[in-house]
């Protein structure tokens, strides 16, 4: 492999004008949603003077997730999912402008500033079951990996100048200003959603050739549960996901170690948060190493044990620098986890479940680190800190490591290649 092979895989931005538009729009809008996460912590503590309140915004955004996440892995089997992203982008377009009308007026209700919040919630909720789906219908699949790494580092740079970025705007024109911008940045993302070609589930002869009978469909997700327990390759990876976060996510311990081990200074907090964007937007622009692989399987249980060892080592780390580098360490490792699960899963599912499935992944890509941080905040209370890591750490590592001996089809897993085309082996009937 040569060094330029180890560099981004930017082939989807070549190759494909409709991901090309996507990855644009969609990046534009990661901008302006973290501009907009931003001005809402702040609009709120302004309005309440309150760690209560402030905390509430995660309930007014995990909620709507979580629950209408499941509602719109079902509606990404039943309709055409662009048509299902364009309402749910329309969606978000108008609680943008909703958050604008209501900074520009004066608002003094922290209800109304949350509904608004949940209500946009809601609507990307419906939206990414369907959304996730995209790169395998407009890429060919052995570049589906790296159309996921070239989301991801979007993401992550998204979480880099975001924050920075809005701190400007709010200095210089408060809150309308910021809540405009996510208004031109929804509106860039329905703009190329508008643009993709159509993207229907697949009917009758692919259905009947695949064992699934639309007739017999049931809830929202009950078909994603059934086809990821009945393929190793699924629930395998799901697990190896669930065990890194809930075992070992250690943002929730943050401020103590910093409180023990730095005096509790807010710029070293931040550092923290940093190094993991950082080490994340480094493996990107280097994830053609890995995305040009075949054994992504293989790949991500490495990372998701190199993940669980360097947040151990974060939790033994006495110098900032060594504390830092390890995070940076833990931030490449998820992300080259994320990119190469994200592509088994959509490559491994057939196109009638990947809703569900996707779905299911949302829901599990939401729980799971919130799960891990009360864990990690639960256990550092009865012991501490630097114990909760450390034993979190090496659990996830250990976790992970026994799911990929024990789970060979995993262990054994190859994307198919261009030639193979994305088509999955047959599924059981329901």
């Amino acid at each position: 492999m040569t060094w330029r092979e180890r560099l981004t895989d930017i082939r989807p931005l070549r190759g494909s004008q409709p991901f090309r538009d996507l990855w644009i729009g969609s990046s534009l809008a990661s901008i302006g949603q973290q501009i907009a996460v931003v001005a809402v912590l702040l609009q709120v503590w302004d309005l309440t003077r309150s760690p209560l309140w402030t905390g509430a915004i995660g309930l007014a955004t995990g909620v709507p997730l979580l629950l209408l996440g499941l509602v719109g892995g079902s509606l990404a089997d039943t309709v055409d999912r662009r048509s299902l992203v364009r309402a749910a982008t329309v969606g978000q377009l108008i609680t943008a402008v909703g958050l604008v009308v209501q900074a520009a007026a004066g608002n003094q209700s922290v209800s109304l500033l949350l509904a608004l919040v949940a209500a946009q919630s809601g609507c990307a909720a419906l939206g990414a079951p369907a959304r996730r789906t995209f790169p395998v219908r407009l890429l060919p699949a052995d570049q589906v990996a790296a159309g996921l790494a070239l989301q991801n580092i979007a993401f992550q740079a998204s979480m880099l100048i975001g924050p920075a970025l809005a701190g400007i705007v709010l200095a210089q024109w408060r809150y309308p200003a910021a809540y405009a911008i996510q208004v031109v940045a929804s509106a860039a993302s329905l703009i190329a959603v508008v643009r993709l070609p159509p993207m229907p589930v697949p009917r009758a002869a692919n259905e009947q050739q695949a064992g699934y009978d639309p007739r017999r469909r049931r809830g929202p997700t009950r078909g994603g549960w059934r086809i990821i327990l009945r393929r190793p390759t699924l629930w395998g990876s799901f697990t190896i996901d669930l065990a890194a976060t809930v075992l070992a996510m250690p943002i929730a311990l943050f401020p103590l170690i910093n409180e023990i081990r730095f005096e509790g200074d807010p710029r070293t907090l931040g550092l923290f948060l940093s190094a993991i964007a950082l080490g994340g937007l480094g493996a990107g622009l280097f994830s053609g190493a890995v995305t040009r692989l075949h054994r992504s399987a293989l790949v991500q249980i490495v990372a998701a044990t190199v993940w669980g060892l360097a947040l151990a080592g974060f939790g033994l780390a006495g110098p900032l620098w060594l504390a830092l580098l390890c995070l940076a360490v833990a931030g490449a490792a998820d992300t080259v986890a994320v990119v190469t699960r994200g592509a088994l899963v959509q490559l491994e599912t057939p196109d009638h479940y990947r809703g569900r499935v996707s779905s299911v992944e949302h829901v599990i890509g939401i729980a799971g680190p919130e799960i891990g941080n009360f864990r990690g905040g639960l256990l550092a209370s009865l012991t501490s800190a630097p114990l909760a890591l450390l034993a979190g750490g090496l659990a996830a590592a250990a976790t992970v490591v026994s799911v990929g001996l024990i789970n060979r089809p995993l262990r054994d897993y190859r994307i198919p290649t261009e030639h193979e085309g994305t088509q999955p082996s047959k599924v059981p009937a329901q």
